[in-house]
């Protein structure tokens, strides 16, 4: 009969502290308070966004999600429905983007304001809850880098692309072609002026000056000067043109400069906004792990705890100490 009372009484026990959890869990979720509805339409993914998920205005919470479905006004689209308080200041600037919480893949709308071109709030925008007003989505900072991120791939595949086919066989070939001419008419150029020396030094001695062949060893000199001229002016002519293909605008180097520019500043914005709130949310769920398993090893050594809480517990039948009820009278 004791052992069937403990039983009972354990029993009674645990429903009425389940009775009294659902209470506590009723009355604290409950909303008595007025909300205005908006609705959030696009195309873009919502994954981890769940009903009841929160709202947050620049980090305050000011509504939850009640409802994610489709558009029947635009087909494709994902239509979400907001419940917000009335006193935050939504405006017609108001726009809204879908953020990760932490590690777990669960989102919660961020909700945010473009200021005026004079630098104030715009406008308030109107409640209607039978026709609710729409705030528009943009890009998270994670999509926005993701799509930034495959524009760099493809502009420096592109540019790498354009520097094989410059630098190629052909081409090199011609660059080291048009080296060899300025070497040679620089070669030119210095025989030249050896031969121009030794001759006015032997048509302009003292004892001998003939003009006529002086003359002629000139005409020589100028036509030879002349044709290595112009071979000199071919070759840096197109070594001048192999330059202007490189520099020229939006050409290879201009890629590569914007594309390295790009990628530089999306790496900034990275390490800025994303790697902190990485480290934050790390740490945050070591302490909860933490805690949890301090938990669950006060649950392994006291058992009984979940009933009769951390105090000390009287030995039940067929344990040490025991004494039944009455058995002192």
């Amino acid at each position: 009969m004791e052992n069937k009372a403990h039983a009972l009484a354990a029993g009674i026990f645990v429903a009425v502290m389940t009775a009294l959890l659902l209470l506590l869990a009723t009355w604290l979720s409950r909303d008595s308070g007025k909300r205005d509805v908006y609705e959030v339409s696009t195309r873009e993914s919502v994954t981890g966004l769940q009903p009841q998920a929160a709202v947050r205005l620049r980090g305050v919470d000011v509504g939850k999600v009640t409802a994610i479905g489709f558009d029947a006004q635009a087909p494709g689209n994902v239509l979400i429905r907001l419940e917000i308080d009335p006193v935050a200041p939504i405006t017609q600037g108001t726009f809204a983007t879908l953020n990760s919480q932490g590690v777990t893949g669960l989102a919660f709308m961020h909700l945010d304001d473009k200021l005026g071109v004079d630098g104030q709030s715009a406008p308030r925008l109107v409640p209607n809850n039978a026709t609710p007003p729409r705030i528009p989505l943009q890009p998270s900072l994670l999509a926005k880098l993701t799509a930034k991120g495959e524009v760099i791939l493809e502009q420096v595949e592109q540019v790498t692309v354009r520097l094989n086919q410059l630098l190629g066989e052909p081409n090199q070939q011609r660059i080291a072609s048009a080296l060899d001419s300025v070497g040679q008419a620089a070669a030119s150029v210095s025989q030249l002026s050896t031969q121009v020396a030794s001759i006015m030094s032997a048509q302009l001695s003292p004892d001998k000056v003939n003009l006529p062949a002086l003359f002629k060893n000139t005409d020589a000199a100028v036509t030879s000067l002349k044709a290595t001229s112009e071979q000199a002016n071919a070759a840096i002519a197109e070594f001048g043109q192999t330059a202007r293909r490189l520099n020229a605008k939006d050409g290879p180097m201009d890629r590569l400069a914007e594309g390295t520019q790009s990628l530089s500043e999306a790496a900034q914005a990275f390490n800025a906004n994303t790697l902190p709130r990485l480290n934050r949310v790390t740490e945050d769920t070591s302490r909860v792990v933490r805690q949890l398993s301090r938990t669950v090893n006060g649950i392994n050594d006291n058992p009984q705890s979940l009933i009769f809480g951390s105090g000390a517990i009287n030995p039940g039948p067929g344990e040490a100490g025991f004494t039944p009820q009455g058995a002192g009278q």
